[in-house]
């Protein structure tokens, strides 16, 4: 009911373009790598999953209906200062720091396309410069790195030798997430420019300075 009233009061104001933040959970389980936007996405995993893809829905018919410029941005799971604290980076975070076991579902070989918030922004304000009518694209960084290899580089740029609790994969997780980023390079200029190993060490110092919880 939320994307609804804000398609609607877009609408009625005659809105230049509507953005969406969607997601790469929308591709599911998805085997075939690097995901591209004209992928299927009919088999959600989750309810998260689903609910972003319905929303992808409204804003095409939306767009259909009224003739209006919207685009759903999927978004490759996003980190950097800031960051929401339940999320891998900044849990991990937290719990190396302060010297407690972090919580690793799986053995460890799933598989994520990180992508850094300045090249998030990036995108974002591109897409304000998209083609006309209905458009969807990949936000990511376009490589992948495995949830050990996650946790090898914070212990390396905290310091900390992690301790490791292994637990079940979680309901809805999927093995991989990898962004095909070919049309968004070609329509909205969107250019990642910061490496997961990068990103992570700009991510701890953020935290060891002001992000730290008090």
């Amino acid at each position: 009911m939320g994307t609804v009233r804000v398609l609607e009061w877009a609408r009625d104001r005659s809105v230049p373009r509507v953005l969406f933040a969607s997601s790469s959970s929308v591709y599911g389980g998805n085997m075939k790598v690097p995901f591209s936007e004209d992928d299927f996405v009919d088999r959600p995993v989750s309810p998260y999953a689903a609910t972003k893809k319905a929303g992808e829905l409204l804003c095409h018919a939306w767009s259909h209906l009224h003739g209006m410029n919207v685009v759903s941005l999927r978004f490759f799971t996003v980190y950097g200062p800031a960051q929401r604290p339940e999320m891998a980076i900044h849990k991990f975070t937290r719990d190396l720091l302060a010297g407690k076991e972090i919580e690793i579902f799986g053995d460890g070989t799933t598989r994520r396309d990180y992508t850094y918030i300045d090249d998030i922004v990036g995108g974002v304000l591109g897409a304000l410069s998209a083609p006309g009518g209905y458009r969807v694209y990949n936000l990511g960084e376009s490589a992948t790195i495995s949830l050990s290899d996650l946790v090898a580089l914070l212990e390396k740029a905290t310091g900390v030798r992690a301790k490791r609790k292994r637990l079940p994969l979680q309901p809805g997780d999927v093995p991989v997430t990898y962004a095909d980023i070919s049309r968004a390079r070609a329509e909205i200029g969107y250019d990642p420019k910061t490496p997961v190993e990068a990103g992570v060490k700009k991510f701890v110092e953020w935290y060891r300075g002001t992000g730290k919880p008090q």
